[in-house]
């Protein structure tokens, strides 16, 4: 078994408030405590086994495994099989949604003859650098003996069959026949506290697979790829942090976008871009409640002047996400740096504002009132934007170059004023509709004096360049242009001669230099989503259907995706499972069931 499972190789268990990544190995490699950008407690995906890691998988070597979802849910099934075929048992691994604090169960279930299993746990606090103090519990007959493993602020107590210190790891193998079970119970507290909560496995098992099920069955997913939808709004309702509201991007930080390369960010944070498309999708599928819990998050990380608008935040609003290297993690198969925290937090992306305002637009159509509060923010805004909006910015891939004028971040510009627009005349809210309609068609005007190549009839990446960008396919998303407007089939033209790698988009060519780093990536899945969409809306269905079909088979075995697909090695790479990847499916699959109903 290989040090770093390829990316596709895991599975999420979530609940809410934080996430787990666990191999198809049957390692649990990934696990941030008590939410999704706390410090972590298991970090060998970006660090090796040393960096923390709690396995379980049978001691038989030639064993083999299939896994899969219940139906709904994030309560995992592993069903492992001898080498030989006498013997069968199924491990059944989920995350309470009830319990008072973060927990992992591991259910071991005997089904035929019987299977020894061996079980290894290395904790690492804070990012694999931090050897935490553990100690064995007293025996309690109700919920097995028990590790209490301590580190500053943080403790977590491991409850299953009696382990043995090995060289800074706990091992422990046992034995399970047909109709038996081992649970193993991990739980968090903060270590002032005597004693993490005790599960109950059989309760909150139950009331997982339900919790699941019932806010999975509130959608409608169109028949065409009905299950790949459902999976993906499931993972953006894992993405969605339980008490605050927030949206992470990603559960991850640092997978790379090229093995080896320098592409390696944190995405454990709420992006106003991806939670606010998010935020649409979910609308889109009947999901308002959620779109008032992020327009109450959105209200208190903004605060009191939209001067201080940052393009991310943490989970709970806070505001300070300053880039740390981690030089004692090797990084997922030597791709170094490793970083906590996320330098693009201090950029200025004027595309946000647009992002923001459609999403809000899209939950008044649906019927969400506005407060005392959420249209008099979305008016800051507004008035904030009409006086900076000319400024040059860092564009939707956040480039670490030179500010410039990129068309995309001004097309959202253009949307945010118009969708204040459409409050004012459609809704009845009150603002200076006369200025904001000034303001949308100069803005208009300008991306298409300086943003469109006339000669080669594209769009273009920003004013300054002749270079074409995947973002451009969002155009006909906010109303800019029609889809067929001969404009923007010329800029779908020059992706496609520009971008495309073995039928994929990049988001932009590296080589141009306007990022300012080093290497290259990989075609950015969303992008690829978006070209469904846009094939889709102007009749190229037989290319959109098998475009769509080629990237859902690069899903892994549980339906999730990550940022981007190595088409040579055949392999996902980034941060995942991806906010941005999921809802571009959803958008991509409900695009395919709009331009041909009669199949979707």
């Amino acid at each position: 078994m290989s040090e770093f499972p390829a990316i596709e190789e895991y599975a999420l268990l979530a609940d809410g408030r934080t996430a787990a990544l666990v191999s198809r190995g049957g390692s649990l490699d990934w696990l941030c405590l008590p939410r999704f950008d706390s410090p972590s407690v298991f970090a060998a995906i970006i660090g090796g086994p040393e960096a923390g890691h709690w396995t379980l998988r049978p001691t038989d070597d030639g064993a083999t495994s299939t896994r899969a979802y219940d139906r709904g849910t994030f309560v995992l099934r592993t069903r492992w099989r001898s080498a030989d075929g006498t013997a069968e048992a199924e491990v059944v691994e989920f995350m309470p949604i009830r319990h008072r604090g973060s927990a992992i169960v591991r259910r071991v279930r005997g089904i035929r003859g019987a299977l020894e299993f061996r079980e290894s746990v290395r904790f690492r606090f804070d990012y694999g650098s931090v050897v935490p103090w553990v100690r064995r519990l007293h025996d309690d007959d109700e919920h097995g003996h028990g590790l209490l493993a301590v580190a500053g602020p943080d403790s977590v107590v491991l409850r299953g069959p009696r382990r043995t210190a090995d060289d800074h790891a706990h091992v422990a193998e046992f034995t399970v026949a047909e109709g038996e079970h081992v649970d193993l119970r991990l739980s968090y507290a903060r270590s002032w506290r005597h004693s993490a909560h005790p599960v109950d496995v059989d309760a909150e098992l139950e009331a997982a697979v339900d919790g699941w099920r019932d806010w999975a069955e509130q959608a409608d997913p169109p028949a065409r790829f009905a299950e790949e939808v459902e999976r993906s709004l499931l993972v953006l309702r894992a993405l969605t942090h339980e008490d605050t509201g927030g949206i992470v991007a990603a559960v991850t930080t640092s997978l790379p976008e090229e093995i080896g390369g320098e592409r390696n960010w944190d995405y454990r944070f709420v992006w106003l871009r991806d939670a606010a498309l998010t935020v649409q999708v979910l609308v889109d599928h009947g999901y308002v409640d959620e779109a008032q819990v992020w327009r109450r998050w959105l209200l208190r990380a903004i605060a009191g002047d939209p001067a201080d608008l940052q393009i991310m935040y943490d989970v709970g609003g806070g505001r300070r996400l300053s880039e740390v290297e981690l030089p004692n993690l090797s990084g997922h198969r030597g791709s170094r740096p490793v970083r906590f925290g996320n330098a693009a937090s201090e950029q200025i992306q004027w595309d946000i504002f647009g992002e923001v305002m459609v999403a809000l637009d899209l939950a008044r159509e649906a019927g969400l009132e506005e407060s005392s509060f959420s249209w008099p923010l979305q008016r800051s805004l507004l008035e904030f934007l009409a006086e900076n909006w000319r400024q040059p910015d860092h564009g939707i891939w956040e480039i670490r170059g030179p500010e410039r004028a990129f068309t995309h971040s001004r097309v959202m510009v253009w949307a945010a004023f118009d969708r204040g627009i459409r409050a004012v005349e459609r809704h009845g809210l009150e603002g200076p509709a006369d200025r904001w309609r000034r303001i949308r068609d100069e803005v208009r005007e300008e991306v298409l004096a300086h943003g469109y190549d006339a000669g080669r009839n594209t769009f273009t990446q920003h004013y300054e360049t002749t270079e074409t960008d995947a973002a451009l396919l969002q155009l006909p998303q906010v109303g800019f242009v029609a889809p067929d407007d001969p404009r923007m089939l010329g800029t779908v033209a020059a992706i496609e001669q520009d971008l495309l790698r073995d039928g994929l988009p990049l988001r932009y060519r590296t080589e141009s230099g306007v990022d300012g780093l080093g290497g290259s990536e990989h075609p950015f899945l969303a992008c690829s989503f978006w070209l469904v969409e846009q094939y889709a809306a102007t009749g190229r269905l037989e290319e959109a259907e098998a475009l769509m079909s080629r990237l859902c088979s690069f899903a892994n075995d549980v339906g999730l995706l990550s940022e981007e697909y190595d088409v040579d090695a055949r392999t996902q790479m980034g941060n995942t499972p991806q906010a941005l990847t999921h809802l571009s499916l959803v958008r991509a699959a409900d695009a395919l069931a709009k331009a041909a109903p009669e199949a979707g």
